[in-house]
């Protein structure tokens, strides 16, 4: 029997316009998914759009039955074992899929990533580097991409590994790497946010990325070119107030840019494990469980919503450029939880863009462009 609550969280989230962010609104708003799916047909007419096409009770059944028969499980934000730093995040994924060892989730956790087409001595550096670090109690985590991302999961099978995918649990991508896919989900853990059957697309990687960064209280960088996937992961862990760290390489090869420039910026350079676990030790404690972090806000205890005039206040002060939300709620003069009632009956008609840096911004023409 599958629970009521999970097949409305998947239909929740597989709505069309609504992503981590609307959907960790509604349910901090309604208390539920199920009450939250109610709610969204009045939340988009009063946003002045059309509603939504809400994904049916049959289409999520139908994918929670995939998981389960590929042997995988859903994590759902602010329940058991959701991994804890990640819902720190604000876009955190509100809903994983996994295959493997969930105990790994509660064991420290490093991440590693890389240059795809890495040299070959950089390739043994992160493979016995990961080696070291998983024999000294850490997890590491990548993308299962090639290069740096399959030397760190060869070098930390034996020891725990957990490999952050850009497509659906069946999909293997690279195909070369099928049978490292399968090594680290029967040995360590494969994690996914995308459902069964998503082949994985450009847009994805940032997406993956942002998880890979979210799961561990630093990442290191071995070799990346400048604009690469790699320092993406690099700025959205420092965003998130996480270590960075990245492994010098010679001025004359293109490969080491990245890491290069961002110790020049900041990141701590690290040379093998006990630097590592030196850089790591100042963040190891304090963090709240994920539980703690999502605010299931019962229906009372939600602010008064705001009426015509105080709609159409926040309404003028959006346009065609992302603003802060903090600076609508500042020049509106309404309370913030008002306000983002507002943004949220706007997103959910279609009306609304999300942008990085908590901004949003009215949508051209009425076509919504997504908020990851």
């Amino acid at each position: 029997m599958i629970p009521p609550d999970l097949v409305a969280r998947v239909r929740l989230l597989r709505t069309p316009s609504i992503g981590p962010i609307t959907y960790r609104q509604l349910v901090a708003r309604f208390g539920s998914a199920e009450a939250a799916l109610d709610a969204v047909p009045d939340l988009a007419r009063r946003g002045g759009g059309r509603m939504p096409a809400l994904a049916t009770e049959a289409q999520a059944e139908r994918e929670i039955a995939t998981v389960e028969k590929l042997g995988g499980r859903y994590l759902s934000i602010g329940q058991g074992l959701y991994p804890r730093l990640l819902a720190e995040a604000d876009d955190a994924p509100p809903l994983l899929t996994v295959i493997g060892d969930l105990a790994l989730l509660e064991r420290p956790a490093v991440a590693m990533v890389g240059a795809r087409n890495a040299s070959a001595a950089a390739c043994r550096f992160a493979r016995s580097l990961a080696h070291e670090l998983g024999q000294r109690g850490h997890v590491v985590v990548s993308g299962l991409a090639r290069g740096i991302d399959t030397a760190a999961h060869e070098g930390a099978l034996e020891t725990g590994t957990i490999g952050v995918i850009a497509g659906g649990l069946d999909i293997f991508y690279p195909p070369e790497n099928e049978a490292l896919q399968r090594a680290v989900g029967e040995r360590g853990l494969v994690v996914a946010e995308m459902p069964p059957g998503t082949e994985p697309r450009a847009r994805h990687f940032p997406y993956r990325n942002r998880i890979i960064a979210g799961l561990c209280p630093g990442t290191i960088v071995v070799e990346a070119a400048p604009r690469s996937g790699s320092l993406i992961t690099a700025r959205l862990a420092a965003e998130l107030g996480r270590e960075v760290m990245a492994v010098p390489g010679s001025p004359l090869d293109p490969r080491a840019q990245g890491c290069n420039g961002l110790i020049r910026d900041g990141a701590t350079l690290i040379q093998n494990a006990s630097e590592v676990l030196e850089a790591l030790r100042p963040g190891l404690g304090g963090v709240r469980s994920g539980r703690d972090l999502f605010d299931h806000v019962p229906q009372e205890a939600a602010p008064p919503e705001p009426d015509e005039a105080e709609r159409r206040r926040v309404e003028e002060l959006l346009g065609p450029s992302p603003a802060p939300v903090d600076e609508i709620v500042r020049l509106s003069g309404l309370e913030p939880g008002a306000v983002q009632l507002v943004l949220l009956e706007l997103d959910l008609a279609g009306r609304l863009d999300r942008h990085a840096g908590g901004k949003v911004s009215l949508c051209l023409g009425g076509q919504l462009n997504g908020e990851r």
